[in-house]
């Protein structure tokens, strides 16, 4: 799951909450999957009729819809839903340079963010078996340490390598895209 699809400001919450402001379902509807649409929209109608209740009313409702929209969003990734995180949690580089990339509609930092950690970790990687080969010379429990770096920097390649080449919905899977 990217980390913050269940946060106060992530997209989901992000999209619940334009929904409410425009009063309208069909803005969060993309976000849950076709059987999650039915609870959605008929706790959007009560979250409206809600809010106009004074603000602590307005407050429980809305937070009531997000807690919805977030738990079903969550079971169309096939995961379970834990609550709301806070905004404003560090989700690493790549997410808020995802996002930077979608809104600027171009990949250019994006790229660079990912190229970077690949390289870090590639080299670190050849650093460590580099340095467990020269000390596995005749010793049986040194060679396998070096055997298992140079199989794990093969996996960890590959892997890479796969998800690389596989599309952005058969890396992040969601039960209500086709």
């Amino acid at each position: 799951m990217p980390p913050h699809c269940d946060t106060m400001d992530g997209p989901v919450v992000k999209a619940a909450a334009r929904a409410l402001a425009e009063s309208d379902a069909a803005l969060v509807l993309p976000y849950v999957p076709r059987e999650g649409e039915d609870e959605v929209k008929e706790v959007f109608g009560k979250t409206v009729a809600l809010r106009g209740q004074g603000d602590e009313a307005r407050e429980v409702a809305d937070r009531y819809f997000f807690e919805t929209v977030v738990r079903i969003h969550r079971a169309g990734e096939g995961e379970p839903f834990t609550g709301l995180m806070p905004a404003g949690l560090d989700h690493g580089p790549v997410i808020p340079a995802a996002e930077r990339a979608i809104e600027r509609g171009s990949a250019e930092e994006l790229v660079e963010v990912l190229c970077d950690v690949v390289k870090e970790r590639a080299t670190e990687q050849l650093r460590r078996l580099m340095q467990l080969k020269r000390e596995a010379d005749g010793d049986i429990e040194a060679n396998r340490k070096y055997v298992s770096a140079m199989l794990g920097l093969q996996v960890w390649a590959h892997k890479l390598y796969q998800c690389a080449e596989s599309a952005p919905h058969e890396a992040h899977h969601h039960s209500h895209v086709e």
